[in-house]
């Protein structure tokens, strides 16, 4: 953020100043006091495992020039005294972003079941060689992600892109209050947390707040593949965005689309991208990501970078030298003899498992076999059973001829994959999964690594690596 002084920043705030008022904030705002730079505001959050005010007086000596607290303390330093700092944070959040877009800050905010982050990691690299850019590193989505990215807007920022994560019905309307976006892109509407939301249709409704939430000078830039996204159209005053894979779009003011796309040994795809409407015209793509899926991702980045005013020849030249920027999503490992470690642990559903298994059939090498080391999908309700089993299933159908079936519903992936005719192996953890692994994996093989975040598979995949290259060595 710009430098405020503290006494700014608590009339921002609504915070109570015990210290120097007068005392200098900026630019960064940090929440780990193992962070800190001078000059900083140290944000003491109560989590789950660890309360920040345990660590004022570390920030403090580390330089922060002042700190956020829900109490006051005994330390040396200018405290900015608040009843929640949560709440404080997103209130100075949106206090940065709303005086930032007064100066020309285009705000752009993404939403899906599965691939935000890849394209919320393209969109920013299209942009950010058009102008400075702040995005979110990883999938800092929640209530506190979402503004401790936004308190990186300074004077010269003239991008930012946010990722809006949703586990009931209001967190996206609250966060398009705190961080309220000009363009808000709908990746997709698929089975993510199906046991916190019920059905897609609940699913649909709550990502739909993004685009309630638009001006009418806005651009609501909508997946036309995807029925549930396409309905959002009535749902919103912005003017319409769409993109679809493969054939125009039928409706938007503005349209994106792809066609004779075909892809190398890696599954990085190269297409050409059209489009109509407000801006027309056509170039030619070469992903550096891997899978099918990025296809999608990348029109939805397209279509919103459009919006934003890039042209089409340069968003293209862009995202062709856009590279994947967060870690254990596809991420993909040569290993000794042609194989390969695909490291997609960071996450997990329905859709983006049955995704993540088309691409390992796409990869197969013909010095070895395919290996899926799956875990549990968590957060799907009662029908989590089905929705493994069905995984299974579609491993065994395309042509996975090892699969290791990790956590408490390993057994019914188990039992699906054992339906199609494919015998898998029961891990009951990640520690056990590594052990097992290690053992079946031979050189060349192709492995695919995936799992809800809660598993941590990204250990498995590791151990893996660490031995090839041992191998390697010797």
């Amino acid at each position: 953020m710009r430098p405020l002084t503290a006494g700014q920043v608590a009339a921002r705030v609504g915070a109570e100043v015990v210290g120097d008022p007068s005392v200098l904030i900026g630019p960064e705002v940090i929440i780990d006091s193992r962070k800190v730079s001078p000059g900083c505001l140290f944000v003491a959050l109560a989590g789950e495992r660890v309360d920040g005010h345990d660590f004022v007086g570390t920030a403090a000596a580390a330089g922060a020039a002042a700190v956020l607290v829900g109490r006051e303390l005994d330390v040396d330093a200018t405290m900015l005294v608040v009843s929640d700092p949560a709440a404080a944070l997103a209130a100075l959040a949106s206090a940065v972003v709303r005086s930032a877009v007064d100066d020309g800050l285009t705000t752009v905010a993404i939403t899906g079941s599965s691939g935000k982050t890849s394209t919320k990691d393209l969109l920013a690299q299209i942009l950010a060689d058009a102008g400075p850019t702040v995005a979110p590193v990883g999938s800092q989505n929640n209530e506190i992600g979402v503004p401790l990215t936004a308190t990186r807007v300074d004077a010269d920022t003239r991008f930012l892109v946010s990722e809006f994560g949703a586990r009931g019905i209001g967190h996206i309307a609250w966060l398009c209050e705190v961080v309220p976006p000009q363009i808000g892109v709908v990746v997709n509407v698929g089975q993510a947390h199906l046991g916190e939301f019920g059905d897609q249709a609940t699913i649909a409704r709550a990502k739909g707040e993004l685009v309630e939430a638009l001006p009418a000078a806005g651009w609501a830039v909508l997946n036309a593949d995807d029925a549930l996204v396409a309905a959002m159209v009535e749902r919103t005053p912005a003017r319409i965005a769409t993109f679809a894979v493969g054939a125009e779009p039928g409706f938007g003011e503005q349209r994106v689309w792809s066609d004779q796309a075909e892809s190398d040994d890696r599954l990085r795809h190269r297409f050409t991208v059209h489009a109509s409407g407000v801006l027309s015209g056509s170039a030619p793509v070469q992903l550096q990501v891997s899978g099918a899926h990025q296809v999608a991702n990348a029109l939805a980045a397209v279509a919103a970078a459009l919006a934003c005013g890039v042209s089409l020849d340069a968003a293209a030249a862009s995202l062709s030298r856009a590279t994947a920027q967060s870690r254990w999503r596809m991420e993909l490992h040569d290993t000794p003899g042609g194989g390969l470690v695909i490291n997609d642990a960071y996450n997990a559903n329905p859709d983006s498992m049955a995704a993540a298994l088309r691409s390992l059939a796409g990869l197969r090498r013909p010095s070895g076999r395919l290996v899926a080391i799956l875990g549990d999908m968590l957060e799907l309700g009662p029908e989590s059973g089905a929705h493994h089993r069905a995984v299974g299933e579609l491993a065994a159908a395309v042509g996975v001829e090892v699969l290791i079936a990790v956590g408490d519903q390993g057994d019914e992936m188990a039992a699906g994959a054992a339906a199609a005719g494919l015998v898998a192996v029961e891990a009951a953890d990640a520690a056990a999964a590594a052990d097992v692994a290690v053992r079946l994996v031979r050189r060349g093989d192709v492995v695919l690594v995936k799992a809800s975040r809660g598993l941590a598979l990204e250990t498995v995949a590791q151990r893996l690596l660490v031995g090839a290259a041992a191998e390697s060595e010797r």
